[in-house]
């Protein structure tokens, strides 16, 4: 693949660079939900998938965006057949190696939140190694949310806090929103200005619950495989025609 610079004015010349958001969440659904329509099985969704995340990430990092997260597998969706799960983290170990020069020429930084337990270790590897090797990268930062789910993410949050309070390190009435927001997965990272899904569901699926309490939602009728870069254009377009008011009065 060619390297692609961050380059805001080459599409979205319509959209001042103050009127995108900085920080853009994806849940990627209707893969199996495609490929059933089609007559094939499922995980050739999952498949046509990657190459959408491909195509995702490159223009997020071309346009300017600071941070894409992807919603790539639930905590819930172990509930799946085996066979499904089996080939979901073959796919997943296989992108996190052959994406990995790419991801490093284009300075792409790579992280991943959601719980470790049960990821094949295998796909724990090449995971760290990709986090480790893109770790000062300056460009586009790529967040993986990988066994993830919102309400384990508080209550690992809320047990960190309980732990530091009885070793005595924090007072109760010391936590406020940042003291939150500092013992979540996400700590560091900018809150969500926009979340798309795909596949037309209107639910946020227990994704980043704390953190997008004031992002824009959009949603496109388009399942993940076939979502292209025409598409995020579009969200983003939406995105910055809202007036983005936090609880307040327009200005």
């Amino acid at each position: 693949m060619a390297t692609l610079l961050p380059n805001p004015q080459a599409e979205l010349a319509d959209v001042p660079l103050a009127q995108r958001p900085r920080h853009v969440a994806i849940i990627m659904d209707g893969n199996g939900r495609w490929a059933e329509q089609r007559g094939l099985p499922r995980i050739e969704g999952h498949r046509r998938g990657v190459e959408s995340v491909r195509r995702v990430t490159e223009e997020s990092a071309r346009l300017g965006i600071t941070q894409l997260t992807l919603y790539c597998l639930s905590s819930e969706n172990w509930k799946r057949p085996q066979t499904e799960l089996d080939l979901l983290m073959d796919l997943l170990e296989q992108y996190l190696v052959e994406e990995r020069t790419t991801l490093i020429r284009q300075q792409i930084r790579v992280s991943v939140i959601g719980r470790r337990e049960g990821i094949p270790d295998s796909v724990l590897r090449e995971m760290d190694k990709t986090i480790s090797l893109s770790s000062h990268h300056q460009g586009l930062h790529l967040c993986l949310a990988i066994n993830y789910g919102g309400r384990a993410e508080m209550v690992d949050a809320v047990r960190q806090l309980a732990r530091r309070v009885q070793q005595g390190s924090l007072e109760p009435d010391s936590i406020d929103e940042q003291a939150i927001h500092d013992a979540l997965y996400t700590a560091g990272m900018p809150d969500p200005d926009l979340l798309i899904r795909t596949a037309g569901e209107l639910r946020l699926s227990n994704f980043l619950l704390w953190q997008i309490s004031y992002a824009e939602l959009w949603v496109t009728e388009r399942c993940w495989p076939e979502f292209r870069e025409a598409d995020l254009h579009a969200a983003l377009r939406s995105y910055a025609s809202r007036k983005r008011r936090f609880g307040g009065l327009p200005s």
